[in-house]
């Protein structure tokens, strides 16, 4: 279907699973199997690796994907999220593999220590100490955040196409792969599907509504 050789940016937290296992499946029967490769990093990362286009394609932080062409998925949190969170205390750290949740942070006037991604899972597991910045964004504005967008290069009518199969599919994670996700996070099978309930991929109305609202108060940082 497709001829293209593409290096595409992972970054392996739990939110993207279902992402990940789609991409497998699709690529089993996509002429572009054998011309995928992955580089594998955090967010922070991963933002600078496709701006020096080291990468074709990603999902690129939001605060770092403005004016990007990008397609309608998204790492969105309609309410709460459990997997972006500050500790609140005297001492302001930002988390080095953030960038968009370090600037949530400043906009909702928070104070603490960031944390993002998989460790903030399982903090907020085990722990009560925490605010939610995705649920207080939502409690102050009443729209979803978005955490990030699929961003590329080139090749629009590819990604396009990855964009409306996935989105019209329920993905089934198998066994073998939450098992070998709860052995790499230290999360529990069934704690990482409740988990991916909080994520929506679908970059709808209400979802630009809060990508929108999230640049305009940046910008007055």
């Amino acid at each position: 279907m497709y001829n293209l050789t593409m290096i595409f940016g992972k970054i392996e937290y739990l939110n993207l699973l279902p992402f990940h296992v789609f991409m497998k499946r699709h690529l089993q029967h996509s002429s572009a199997k054998m011309a995928m490769e992955y580089k594998r990093s955090v967010p922070a990362k991963i933002n600078k690796a496709f701006h020096s286009r080291s990468v074709d394609a990603a999902f690129i932080s939001s605060i770092s994907a403005k004016n990007t062409p990008h397609v309608g998925l998204g790492i969105i949190a309609k309410k709460e999220v459990q997997s972006v969170l500050v500790i609140p205390s005297q001492t302001n750290t930002k988390d080095k593999e953030s960038a968009s949740s370090n600037v949530l942070v400043e906009i909702l006037g928070l104070q603490g220590e960031v944390l993002i991604g998989d460790k903030a899972l399982r903090y907020a597991l085990e722990n009560d100490d925490y605010i939610d910045l995705a649920k207080e964004w939502y409690q102050r504005y009443k729209l979803p955040f978005v955490f990030a967008l699929l961003c590329f290069h080139k090749d629009k009518k590819h990604y396009k196409h990855i964009e409306k199969k996935f989105l019209k599919r329920t993905i089934k994670i198998p066994q073998y792969i939450l098992k070998t996700a709860s052995l790499r996070t230290d999360v529990s099978p069934k704690e990482i599907l409740k988990y991916l309930q909080l994520i929506s991929y679908d970059l709808d109305t209400k979802a630009q509504k809060g990508l929108k609202k999230f640049y305009k108060e940046a910008s007055k940082l």
